[in-house]
């Protein structure tokens, strides 16, 4: 099953908001803009589960923001929903 552009889009819109919020240390900021990179190139398995793995190391980082914890947690969740989706 493919994924629709609309599911998409709203997981890419949550990600800029973290990469556009200049209260997010750098590193968590390029983390979520790798992310977004592979799951824009092709919204397949592979590039959901790479973008899902980038998100999932910046949780653990000690200068997370608390205010972007669960907005991160947050699409994490989006992009496994969308791998449930195309099996």
């Amino acid at each position: 099953m493919v994924i629709s552009k609309q599911d998409l889009d709203g997981v890419i819109y949550l990600m800029d908001n973290i990469i556009n919020d200049n209260g997010i240390p750098r590193n968590i900021r390029k983390s979520a803009t790798d992310a977004k990179e592979a799951i824009s190139k092709e919204g397949n398995d592979v590039n959901l589960t790479s973008a899902m793995y980038l998100l999932d190391e910046c949780l653990n980082d000690i200068n997370m923001p608390m205010h972007a914890r669960p907005e991160i947690m947050e699409i994490i969740s989006e992009i496994e929903r969308l791998k449930e989706e195309m099996k």
